[in-house]
């Protein structure tokens, strides 16, 4: 079942990213420089915890996780080592193990989305924007990557922007 929790309370520990602090979210494409704003401490590590949390607690044995090629440069918690020794601890963690699979993480977002289009997922009530306003800002990285995915695949992206 779908399951929303607040954990908002956490941004008073992990301040001085522009997702958790009143620090503009930087514009443009992906670049490292101003990006690295974006980086939020142990953000996946804590949120990874919490979704195996709650898998142990239903007897679930796999977390999935959306970490992808165009996050390792800039997030440390995306790459293929971090996802190698989460899993590792994750193994070790609990009396029963619970295994992280990350279908994508050597795909980009123009990959991942191609293969949901081919799927035939919706994403009229998908997120990506890092701006926590009623519509998309279309000039975040997080916007600049989405629509480009969308553009390469020739599809319209069905998000209103503002």
């Amino acid at each position: 079942s779908h399951k929303v929790v607040d954990i908002s309370a956490i941004n008073q520990l992990i301040a001085g990213s522009s997702l958790t602090s009143d620090i503009d979210v930087p514009e443009g494409h992906y670049e490292q420089p101003s990006m690295q704003q974006t980086v939020v401490p142990n953000r996946n590590m804590i949120l990874l915890s919490l979704a195996v949390g709650y898998a142990v607690s239903i007897e679930a044995s796999k977390v999935y996780y959306g970490a992808h090629s165009g996050d390792h440069a800039i997030y440390p918690d995306c790459r293929p080592e971090f996802v190698d020794k989460m899993n590792a601890v994750c193994a070790i963690a609990n009396y029963e193990s619970v295994e992280i699979v990350t279908p994508y993480l050597h795909n980009s977002k123009i990959e991942i989305l191609a293969d949901g289009l081919a799927m035939g997922l919706s994403y009229e009530n998908t997120w990506t924007c890092y701006n926590g306003r009623a519509l998309a800002c279309g000039k975040c990285g997080a916007c600049q990557e989405r629509l480009e995915a969308f553009a390469e695949n020739k599809v319209a992206d069905p998000l209103d922007y503002e």
